[in-house]
């Protein structure tokens, strides 16, 4: 109970409550702008946070996630034009909604529903902690090695419609992972006599360009025509202005909806924390389920405020169930938490078990954070939706080249090297190579920050019994985590020659 007491009382200082207030603001925007997600608004402010302390700068990301997660409901309520793939299902009635002049009392319902939810998965991952905790000190080399290759079956689960494409991106973010000097021996790999390249290549540089700059040369291909669907955008959100700021929603509607809001905030808790799920399927699954429940489903889908609770409720409640996994076992769901994964080695702190036995005093000022990240989402949501919907409608040609300046100068401004920026742009050249032919980007990034830990733990590992393999199956936890490998790899393949059929 002590350290939460300390960990509230880090967060309350005004400079950690600063710094998430302004995770969470560009994070609204970023979200709330159709084609950009929250993985681009965390790779874009990552540089900032590289001089900043640990706390704060995870603090900051913090509320870039939860922030990033909520915004994409404005765009899809007001416009039909969901920011996020999570928002989507609000859309279904929140659209319909806002055309009957119930704007501002859907918008509201939106917000306190992904804060509701929001809040609901950080107290479920408060309450989680001291279990995982106490699972922790039972870890060696041997269940490191077998928990960052289970890690790796995640590639199955984001590599899209291809799961070749996926493992061959999965493939060459191991091959970056070996650049620079072997873990072991003193020897270098794949520098090509280029001295920078001795430690490797730096992570930083590696995301901003493959989540942010790979991002910004998609949208230069975009069609001209977008332009005016801006415009058309635009006029909606202007014959809406009233309805924005219009009836707030009674005491009564929003105690109505206390069972579809924790349900769902608990369903999402929970597909947060499988790899691969992600806000969309929280967010659809939800709403589903409070279709089924729901008294009035003939509703659904032409303008139900249950069920924009209810896919709101799921979708932030996702933030709490996917810090779970990726703190604790070093395993990230989805692109977003796979560069918080890279922020978290950039502040030199290794994600697995051993965080929460080192690292106590990083660990609950995050979930604390998550939770004052929630009612700043809340406060900012209710105030500045209306102001924020119409700055989500910039053109395109205005947003990529601040987008694309924003990254090169963060990549720069991190260690004052040119060479960093060389880095960034190669590696935004290679993203949009690999989504310009339908690769996925995320295995990548997971490949490269999971890479160097399945290497040192498994020749770590091989150095303490000898050279025996039987070190990876002599405790009970790494053969079920081998186990649990396999069992991926075989439902994966299951499901692939099925859907060959």
């Amino acid at each position: 109970m002590d350290i939460i007491v300390d960990a509230i009382m880090i967060v309350l200082q005004p400079i950690n409550l600063f710094y998430i207030t302004i995770g969470v603001i560009p994070g609204i925007i970023v979200g709330a702008i159709p084609g950009l997600t929250a993985t681009l608004a965390i790779a874009l402010l990552l540089p900032f946070t590289f001089t900043l302390d640990t706390v704060p700068a995870l603090l900051m990301l913090v509320g870039i996630f939860v922030g990033g997660l909520y915004g994409g409901c404005i765009t899809a309520i007001l416009v039909n034009t969901p920011g996020t793939p999570g928002a989507a299902a609000a859309a279904i009635d929140g659209y319909p909604l806002c055309l009957k002049g119930m704007g501002g009392k859907t918008l509201t319902i939106a917000t306190i529903s992904s804060f509701a939810g929001g809040l609901i998965s950080a107290i479920i991952m408060i309450f989680a902690s001291p279990a995982v905790a106490g699972f922790a000190l039972r870890f060696s080399s041997g269940e490191y090695t077998m928990l960052a290759v289970f890690g790796l079956t995640v590639i199955f689960s984001v590599s899209g419609k291809s799961l070749t494409k996926g493992i061959i991106s999965g493939l060459l973010g191991l091959l970056v992972a070996t650049v620079g000097m072997d873990q072991i021996m003193p020897t270098t790999r794949f520098t090509f006599g280029i001295s920078q390249m001795m430690i490797g290549l730096p992570l930083l540089p590696v995301f901003i360009g493959l989540f942010a700059v790979a991002e910004v040369l998609k949208l230069v291909e975009q069609s001209i025509t977008e332009n005016k669907q801006v415009v058309s955008s635009i006029d909606k959100l202007s014959t809406k202005a009233e309805e924005i700021k219009s009836i707030l929603p009674s005491f009564k509607e929003l105690y109505a909806l206390k069972v579809t809001i924790i349900k769902s905030g608990i369903l999402g808790s929970l597909i947060g924390a499988l790899p691969g799920a992600g806000a969309n399927m929280a967010a659809f699954v939800a709403y589903g389920e409070a279709k089924r429940a729901s008294k009035n489903r003939e509703l659904f889908g032409h303008g139900s405020i249950e069920g924009v609770a209810a896919a709101q409720a799921g979708n932030n409640a996702i933030t709490g169930g996917a810090l779970i996994p990726m703190l604790s076992l070093g395993i990230p769901g989805d692109a977003v938490t796979a560069v918080l994964l890279g922020a978290l080695t950039i502040q030199g702190l290794s994600p697995g078990p051993r965080l929460f036995v080192q690292h106590l005093d990083v660990v609950y000022p995050i979930f604390i954070g998550l939770l004052f990240a929630n009612f700043i989402m809340l406060v900012v949501g209710l105030v500045g939706a209306k102001q924020i919907s119409k700055l989500a409608m910039l053109s395109k040609t205005t947003l990529v080249p601040l987008i694309l300046i924003f990254s090169l100068v963060g990549a720069y401004a991190a260690q004052a090297s040119t060479y960093h920026m060389l880095i960034t742009f190669l590696f935004g050249i290679l993203g949009y190579v690999l989504l310009k032919f339908d690769f996925p980007i995320a295995p990548i990034g997971l490949a490269v920050v999971l890479g160097p830990i399945v290497e040192r733990s498994l020749r770590t590992a091989l150095l303490r019994s000898d050279g025996s393999l039987l070190i990876f199956v002599s405790s009970p936890i790494s053969f079920i985590l081998l186990l649990l490998t396999l069992l991926t790899v075989a439902i994966t393949i299951k499901g692939k020659l099925k859907s060959i059929r």
